[in-house]
């Protein structure tokens, strides 16, 4: 008995101390610390992280108005379906508008067509003609898609005549394809199916809508996107209508 109680006042006198718990749980927990510690940052980064949201629910086309020409814009299987109609380029676009973000889509085409997804768009005063960032949707054998356009502005601000990578990411465009775009300050980039395309330096607009575009022309045409998804990069408060 007085080797046992020798025993428990060492080890009392260590816990008190703080040299720790001599148990075979007390050894796991000083071992696994720091990568408990390094899980715990992550889940406190994750939780304070803004969330991704669908900017298309699937359903319908609440939160979304079509400007410009007469194109179509139908919902089926879950997918928007822009069809090609008489009239000057058409646009769906969001309500509202957003300034740092990834942008992520999957798209593929029905029936050859021109086409691009708008980003930090904007209405021009007067005209009402839509101009801004666009990422090519090019489906003929130029095989720019990915690059940036200016609409109805200053033109190729990113064109993908030099990187062989880049034209060579849409193997069919008649299969589902991905799009990522990272509009992320003056930086703007994009991925076509995980490959990078454009990687633009521009500062001329910081934030404005999404929108959907259907190129103008005599032949008919049909595009179909979904699984239309936007991360803001920061809390800055909600996006504007």
């Amino acid at each position: 008995m007085p080797r046992l109680s020798a025993w428990h006042a060492v080890r009392t006198q260590r816990l008190r101390s703080g040299s720790g718990d001599p148990s075979i749980l007390g050894r796991m927990n000083r071992r696994h610390a720091p990568s408990l510690l390094a899980l715990l940052g992550l889940g406190l980064l994750t939780a304070c992280a803004p969330a991704s949201k669908p900017l298309f629910n699937g359903t319908d086309l609440v939160g979304w108005t079509k400007v410009g020409g007469d194109a179509t814009y139908t919902v089926e299987r879950g997918q928007i379906v822009g069809t090609r109609g008489p009239g000057p380029n058409t646009f769906l676009r969001t309500n509202e508008v957003y300034g740092d973000f990834i942008l992520e889509l999957e798209f593929k085409w029905d029936a050859a067509i021109n086409s691009g997804v708008q980003f930090r768009s904007r209405q021009r005063e007067g005209d009402e003609r839509v101009t801004g960032y666009q990422c090519e949707l090019d489906h003929s054998d130029r095989r720019w898609t990915g690059g940036i356009y200016d609409e109805a502005g200053r033109g190729w601000l990113a064109p993908l005549k030099d990187d062989a990578a880049a034209m060579a990411a849409v193997p069919s465009i008649y299969e589902w394809n991905t799009l990522r775009i990272e509009a992320d300050g003056d930086r703007l980039r994009t991925w076509i199916n995980g490959v990078p395309c454009a990687d633009l330096t521009d500062n001329q607009d910081a934030e404005g809508f999404v929108a959907l575009q259907v190129h103008s022309a005599a032949d008919p045409g049909q595009i179909r996107w979904r699984n239309i998804r936007l991360t803001p990069l920061r809390e800055d408060g909600p996006a504007r209508p």
